[in-house]
């Protein structure tokens, strides 16, 4: 149950025992229960292991009966893949059960790691159900990172079989002489034509569906084995495998789905919508919302690489009406030079991954996009959150209302969301009162694969810890003022770059801006924002006074007036579209 009101306030958590809070209670705690679930943290032996069935339940829950109802309810509704392919329900469950077929023929086995890198795709829709249905593990290959950190994520996760895009055979290439583990080699291509490679390939995806006359009968396991496995795009240290059973993806899959379900009508996924999605497959299961729309039966439309023009066709053609993106992306279609060609009105987008700016969600709603921001990490699947509007707050848009629908949201069922102070005593719920966001749902990820370090550390004293700092408001939205790596202390006085960023993109002329402490002589450090402009429109002296603005009204501390603004022509960011803070600190922090 969610606490709520000053009552709360100084109560410390349930389990907040000494033990709890100590590294080799924690590991002690991990290392038992991972033992008696066959799942082990650090384990040298492959972890994941297909689970014994003594105390499997009667009705497992795998991701296999997520295909029940669409199969028996819309088996003729379509999957559509950019404008070259068209299929239905029941055509693409024949492909996953030739796929299964094709495994078994290749003398896979249900504990092996069969890695993806493509890009949004139907083949990539089959990857998220053939291979956990067939016992193995889905290993999603974030395309992003450099080949070396590639490398790494294969290499650690014990991938043997690789599925490969055509477009990524370079990355590949560069690195095969590092992937000893790598067996099996399928090549996924757009076109006929397989270009020239070193690589040798096993076989081209479509013939080799093609070649398996009869499909893979999947049966029954324990609903505890794992389905997938990917790498956290993190900026400190070498990326860190999560992983996730099919217990936790079916959970997450009916919460997170009876969420975006349940309003009357804004914010509202239903059986009629069409489905698109603007997050990269191999990035948390692309939010989870490909499982959710599959149990729902509703029209699937993947558009491959993204491109703002394919985007918009896309969206005007197949008549998309609910998307998933970071605010980036939505940005570059809004401004498309095609975009004032498309009807883009009662087009639902949750937009997660960083901050909803308000300035760039009321240019969304004032197009009629029905946009509302969502939170979740890559270690809860993700989603925890969304912000939906309550009954009493939807109607004219006025400020709290845009606030609302750019917050992180409400808890989405079964999620158990608190904020702590340093020692995990229990904060208010009262819009003011500060603190680390943590968790509890029964689809959070157990841990990192191979390191009982930082699973230890995620789950001190029983809650997943966010790293974000936030409130929470007595209807239970919850606001996130910043990351803890990334709060700015100035003068001993907390400063949210997040808040602050919030403030600056309403500036007239800002196009993109990022906020990050740098170190100070005289207060310690100061906020640095570093904007990327549109030098006709842009005033440094309307960016100080929009500050001052924000300073009287109270939304961010009075030291925020101590804000530098440094024009950049570009902000780095990490493999997934968030700005890499760290990145930009090591560039711009030099002592003033």
């Amino acid at each position: 149950m969610l606490l709520s009101g000053k009552g709360n306030a100084g109560r410390a958590l349930k389990n907040d025992q000494s033990e709890s809070f100590s590294l080799s209670g924690i590991k002690s705690r991990l290392k038992d229960k991972y033992t008696t679930s066959n799942i082990l943290i650090g384990d040298t032996t492959h972890p994941n292991g297909l689970c014994v069935k003594t105390n499997m339940t009667s009705y497992p829950l795998l991701l296999k009966q997520l295909w029940h109802t669409p199969l028996a309810n819309a088996a003729n509704q379509e999957i559509v893949y950019r404008d070259q392919l068209r299929l239905n329900y029941r055509q693409v469950y024949d492909r996953i059960e030739r796929f299964g077929a094709a495994l078994a023929a290749y003398g896979l086995q249900q504990n092996d790691v069969i890695a993806v890198m493509d890009h949004d795709s139907h083949r990539y829709l089959e990857c998220y159900f053939a291979i956990p249905m067939y016992g193995a593990t889905l290993m999603t290959v974030n395309t992003k990172l450099t080949p070396a950190q590639i490398a790494y994520t294969l290499n650690h996760s014990r991938a043997s079989m690789l599925l490969l895009h055509a477009d990524f055979i370079p990355i590949i290439e560069s690195i095969h002489a590092e992937l000893p583990g790598i067996q099996k080699y399928i090549v996924m291509a757009d076109e006929t034509a397989v270009p020239q490679t070193i690589l040798q390939f096993d076989n081209e995806y479509e013939c080799w569906l093609a070649d398996q006359k009869d499909g893979f009968n999947f049966s029954d396991f324990d609903e505890n084995t794992r389905a997938t496995t990917f790498y956290t795009t993190g900026t400190t240290g070498v990326p860190k495998g999560v992983y996730y059973t099919h217990r936790q993806l079916v959970l997450h899959t009916l919460a997170a789905g009876m969420a975006l379900t349940a309003p009357a009508a804004q914010q509202r996924f239903h059986s009629e919508d069409v489905y698109m999605p603007l997050t990269p497959m191999f990035h948390v299961h692309a939010w989870g919302i490909p499982y959710i729309v599959t149990l729902l039966g509703i029209k699937q439309v993947y558009p491959g690489r993204y491109a703002p023009d394919m985007l918009l066709r896309l969206i005007r053609e197949e008549q998309v009406t609910c998307s998933h993106c970071v605010p980036t992306l939505l940005k570059m279609i809004l401004t498309a030079a095609q975009a004032a060609a498309v009807d883009l009105r009662g087009w639902k987008v949750v937009i997660g991954g960083s901050a909803l700016p308000q300035v760039l969600a009321r240019q969304a709603l004032e197009m009629g996009i029905d946009c509302f921001a969502g939170y979740g990490l890559s270690e809860t699947a993700p989603i925890l959150t969304l912000a939906q509007l309550n009954a009493t707050a939807q109607g004219p848009m006025t400020d709290d209302t845009l606030a609302k629908l750019c917050c992180a949201g409400r808890a989405i069922p079964l999620v158990d969301l608190q904020i702590v102070d340093e020692v995990m005593q229990s904060q208010a719920h009262d819009g003011q009162s500060s603190g680390e966001i943590v968790a509890r749902a029964p689809w959070l990820t157990h841990g990192y694969l191979d390191n009982i370090e930082a699973s230890a550390a995620l789950w001190r004293g029983d809650y997943l810890h966010t790293q974000d700092i936030g409130t929470m408001d007595s209807n239970g939205y919850l606001y996130i003022t910043d990351r803890l790596k990334d709060v700015i202390k100035v003068a001993g006085e907390w400063v949210s770059s997040l808040e602050l960023e919030d403030a600056l993109t309403q500036v007239i002329g800002v196009k993109e801006v990022a906020v990050i402490g740098v170190p100070d002589k005289r207060w310690g450090e100061c906020p640095l924002a570093l904007l990327i402009v549109d030098n006709n429109l842009f005033k440094e002296s309307a960016a100080q006074e929009q500050v001052r603005l924000f300073v009287e009204r109270g939304s961010i501390p009075k030291h925020a007036l101590l804000t530098r603004f440094k024009q950049v022509k570009s902000i780095t960011k990490t493999s997934v579209g968030k700005i890499d803070k760290k990145a930009l600190r090591a560039e711009h922090a030099v002592a003033q």
